[in-house]
């Protein structure tokens, strides 16, 4: 296993490519989630449009992402015991229908806040199911000594999507409308789906099925908290994620009332994942994810944070997006790595579950209350106090980096 592992720490940043498996998921993987930040940033832009208040931007958080605070642990012990690949198949389908139904309410001018809430709520269900057999499939697509290295590129696919993804929304949104882009990310999903049908199952790696029992969640959490590692990383993420990333409800408003750009938030979200993909390539070189890294990554999230929210113009704000995007999605990434590498085969998808929930299943509550910051006290900190909570977290890592 050693030789092994130094083989594939040589093959350099893309490494895991080499597998055909590989190739043809990412490609699916990117071309559907351009499709999704099309919709998301055009989402952000109708409920912003209808009453001005990044309130109910964050109310639509809590909807999209409470099934996964819910369900999400649940659903990474349903991973674990079924075929990932065919759950896939099922809930990309899902989604899709998702955005038909959105796109049609637009279309025919009934997309209220109800309408856009219940509609963010089936796509929360569906998403909940998915995100842990999805990013599982990774694991199986390729030999163990490389699970780090696709993972990373993983997190590179997915954030590269949001720079063509919000870009494209900024350049459609105003000729054509909000609806149309539900439409277009509608049909992105017959990219996913196709390639979920064009893996070859002779060239997967797939990992021991966990056998059924009555405390799946329970055995996950157990484990995290037997390793000291583990368990300061997952509660460092967890109070991350829930007050440090909530930029999509703030740049809407910080931007319009700021600095008087309202339309400029699709290009911030641009800037963001450019910076975003900076940070996963850079975590992807590392011959695998530690804790030190994770760490930098979360230090640079929260001065980039604070500094953003105090840029004096929009130009100050373009340059400060790339190492908040770097940083942020640097910490993801080597989050998703360390719950990998330090984790038995039979339980990977219950870890990636319960990074998932940590990640966006505290989105309901931190989403709601950085909208409120940002009705009742201030804009500036409604970013800024994330930076702030990220900072005070990070010696509590420091002690097992």
């Amino acid at each position: 296993m050693g030789t092994v592992a130094t083989e594939g720490a040589r093959g350099g940043t893309f490494r895991s490519l080499r597998h055909r498996n590989v190739r043809i998921y990412f490609a699916g993987l990117l071309f559907s989630n351009i499709g999704t930040w099309l919709q998301f940033t055009a989402t952000s832009v109708l409920l912003y449009g209808i009453n001005k208040k990044a309130t109910d931007v964050g109310l639509n958080t809590l909807f999209q992402f409470l099934p996964m605070l819910l369900l999400g642990a649940w659903a990474g012990g349903f991973a674990d015991r079924h075929d990932k690949r065919s759950i896939a198949v099922f809930t990309q389908a899902g989604l899709g229908l998702q955005a038909v139904f959105l796109a049609t309410a637009d279309f025919a001018g009934w997309a209220t806040l109800p309408v856009i809430y219940a509609a963010s709520l089936t796509m929360g269900i569906i998403n909940a199911i998915d995100n842990p057999s999805r990013r599982g499939l990774v694991t199986e697509l390729v030999e163990t000594d490389e699970i780090s290295n696709a993972m990373s590129l993983n997190t590179t696919v997915m954030t590269g999507s949001r720079i063509f993804g919000p870009a494209l929304a900024g350049l459609l949104i105003g000729p054509l409308g909000t609806a149309w882009l539900f439409a277009l990310n509608a049909v992105s999903f017959l990219a996913v789906l196709a390639s979920l049908f064009l893996i070859r199952r002779d060239q997967m790696f797939p990992a021991v099925q966990a056998p059924r029992s009555g405390q799946p969640v329970r055995e996950a959490l157990r484990f995290v908290n037997s390793n000291a590692m583990l368990k300061r990383t997952f509660l460092v993420f967890t109070v991350v994620s829930t007050f440090a990333f909530n930029y999509g409800v703030v740049l809407p408003k910080l931007a319009d009332t700021r600095w008087d750009s309202p339309d400029a938030f699709p290009w911030l979200l641009t800037v963001i994942s450019i910076g975003s993909i900076v940070g996963s390539l850079a975590t992807a070189r590392l011959p695998e994810a530690n804790p030190r890294w994770f760490m930098f990554a979360t230090m640079v999230c929260a001065v980039s944070a604070i500094t953003l929210a105090w840029s004096p113009n929009l130009w100050v704000a373009f340059v400060v997006c790339l190492p908040l995007g770097a940083g942020g999605t640097a910490c993801v990434a080597s989050m998703n790595g360390l719950s990998q590498l330090h984790t038995p085969p039979e339980m990977r998808g219950r870890m990636l579950a319960l990074v998932a929930v940590a990640f966006l299943g505290s989105t309901p509550i931190g989403g709601p209350f950085t909208g409120w910051v940002a009705d009742t006290v201030g804009v500036e900190w409604a970013l800024a106090y994330g930076g702030i909570v990220a900072l005070c977290c990070v010696p509590f890592v420091r002690r097992v980096a």
